[in-house]
């Protein structure tokens, strides 16, 4: 079992940056791989970035590719969102998500086991 707990989420303009962080505990954070999802008000959740546990691997969503980076600090047991330039269509919670398969990159929600419980972003024009 891990906890996920996201934070960092606030209201800004667009252009700004911003940068999310989820902390987790109980069992050993290297043992899973970690994503991001957001989901905006009556759309569905939505892939935004994955990263292995060892942090050597990452992926993005095509929206995000470029402006959102996400990393690991496994000392700290913590994910961060990094989010760059950001648009008013980046506006949502934002969900921390934890894999136990730790060499996922998947960009499907249910193969993740562990969630957070959101963090509000949003961005105004």
């Amino acid at each position: 079992q891990v906890q996920l707990v996201e934070s960092g989420g606030q209201l800004v303009q667009a252009g700004d940056s911003l940068r999310l962080s989820c902390a987790a505990s109980g069992r050993t954070f290297r043992s899973y791989a970690m994503g991001w999802f957001r989901q905006a008000p009556g759309k569905e959740r939505q892939f935004v970035a994955a990263i292995t546990s060892s942090g050597g691997s990452t992926r993005y969503a095509d929206s995000v590719k470029g402006r959102f980076t996400i990393s690991t600090d496994n000392a700290k047991n913590t994910v961060y969102l990094q989010m760059n330039s950001l648009k008013p269509e980046d506006t949502a919670v934002y969900y921390c998500a934890a894999t136990s398969v730790w060499a996922l990159l998947s960009p499907v929600s249910g193969d993740y086991q562990f969630w957070g419980q959101g963090t509000q972003v949003t961005v105004s024009s």
